[in-house]
């Protein structure tokens, strides 16, 4: 399809949804109650500058309202549908009750929550994201496009070693390579197979596909190179959860040479809990291609208002297709460069694409911007910069008070492990220069074993890495 089709059917399907579906949800209807709309006021695209934003803030439980994400799930009940069903639905239900058919059962395939997901619950409680088992199926399909799109063959031997836990990235992987019949050995990451396993599992299976946290696939990389395996037949590194710099890129690239894997691609994927699914690269260059079936994007500046085409600003999320937990104008707090509707120059596809380059504020490896000796400073800053440090092997940054006193002034501490044979004071000189010319603070660096430094990120026991620990007391 080109531009014009996909905003037609963008249209049609958003006006089916926002009529016959968005009504079910409580938190919806009242939300429009509360600013004098109906749902027939949404017919077209344009028509979404209407609706207030939404946010984590609206759906994050709290210790007050533990249940506060219920109510962005779809639950129709006899007087909704009546109200709010299309009349195709409705001459299906009387038929299938004068058929003495259980249209309940189809009800339930259709809104009850089967499956969950849960964001990480690092800055607010755990938030549960519900599928139902229609959604199940909607899932799979955009898993099915997510592999078609980074390229992935039909004959691929795929490891899995992200961490099995009721979190997107290892479900996806699995509804993809389920639906795919590809042979793929789900291995739960180090937590479940254990790292040894699984640098065994991409050796012996001749994996050419790995999915991973980029973290922890450097962190097996390192040890696969230490022990002179053989992973020439990786021809796919997929990354997810994390964001992935270019630094990091070209260190993995160095290392998967040392393995004897020298073309392999290393793509990433942008996903967000709230969205149900993930979107992938189709090259190494290219954005993340969207379902515009599915979904519709915006880009809106600080105020609120829609951005043109290519243009920086937060990513806004609708559905369209979903059950169970939906979202509209979901602000994800993701700082993108631009969307654009340019036919991908390396695939042609002409789907719209997320720019590559994500500043993601609602997941800023916990912080964001903090104050450090009353300074207000970027935490994403650190990422880049220590990923993409060639002696560097593992960091972890430490913001506490000097002497744990509450009262007294704020410090940090850099821990570093070098590569082995690094001259360590000019690494620390390195280091410091550029934290400071990205930051404009100096840290206090430490020097540490890397299995030290593992633990305290917790490499294998935690979902993600504790990169940047926050001690001071709570105030």
């Amino acid at each position: 399809m080109n531009k014009t089709e996909i905003l037609s059917l963008q249209n049609k399907n958003l006006k089916r949804f926002f009529h016959h579906e968005l009504p079910y949800s409580p938190f919806f209807r009242e939300l429009f109650e509360k600013h004098n709309l109906k749902f027939t006021d949404i017919k077209t695209i344009a028509d979404l500058q209407k609706i207030p934003f939404t946010s984590k803030i609206d759906l994050a439980p709290t210790a007050e309202d533990p249940g506060k994400s219920r109510r962005f799930i779809l639950q129709p009940d006899e007087a909704l549908l009546k109200k709010y069903a299309p009349k195709s639905k409705l001459i299906k239900i009387l038929f299938q009750k004068l058929a003495g058919l259980d249209f309940k059962r189809k009800l339930e395939w259709e809104y009850k929550p089967v499956h969950l997901h849960f964001t990480t619950g690092r800055t607010a409680l755990p938030t549960a994201v519900g599928y139902t088992t229609k959604d199940l199926d909607t899932i799979k399909e955009t898993a099915q496009r997510l592999f078609q799109t980074l390229g992935i063959p039909n004959d691929a031997v795929v490891v899995n070693a992200f961490p099995y836990a009721p979190h997107l990235a290892f479900w996806l992987t699995y509804f993809a390579t389920s639906s795919l019949q590809l042979t793929t050995l789900q291995s739960g990451g180090g937590k479940i197979l254990g790292t040894p396993k699984i640098i065994d599992a991409i050796e012996t299976l001749k994996a050419k596909v790995v999915t991973s946290i980029p973290g922890y696939f450097y962190h097996i990389l390192r040890e696969a190179v230490a022990q002179k395996r053989n992973w020439s037949g990786l021809e796919f590194v997929v990354f997810g959860g994390e964001r992935v710099s270019e630094g990091l890129r070209g260190k993995v690239k160095e290392l998967l040479k040392e393995v004897g894997a020298y073309e392999t691609k290393i793509l990433a994927t942008y996903a967000m809990t709230e969205g149900k699914t993930a979107w992938s690269q189709c090259s190494e260059e290219s954005g993340y291609h969207t379902y515009p079936d599915m979904e519709i994007f915006e880009v809106v500046d600080e105020k609120g208002n829609q951005v043109p085409e290519g243009t920086p600003g937060e990513l806004v999320y609708t559905s369209l297709n979903w059950r169970g937990t939906v979202m509209v104008r979901y602000k994800t707090g993701d700082m993108i460069q631009g969307l654009t509707w340019q036919p991908c120059p390396h695939c042609g596809r002409n789907v719209p694409q997320i720019s590559r380059d994500i500043q993601r504020k609602s997941d800023i490896k916990e912080f964001h911007l903090t104050k450090v000796k009353g300074e207000l400073i970027n935490l994403n800053s650190f990422y880049p910069v220590l990923s993409g440090i060639k002696d560097l092997d593992e960091w972890q940054l430490e913001i506490g008070k000097v002497n744990n006193d509450p009262y007294e002034v704020d410090e940090m501490i850099l821990y570093l492990a070098p590569k082995p044979n690094v001259n360590f004071d000019e690494l620390s000189r390195d280091v410091n220069r550029r934290i400071l010319s990205e930051t404009g603070i100096t840290p206090i660096i430490v020097q540490k074993k890397l299995q030290e430094v593992l633990q305290m990120i917790g490499m294998e026991s935690e979902l993600k890495e504790k990169r940047i620990v926050d001690k001071r007391p709570k105030t």
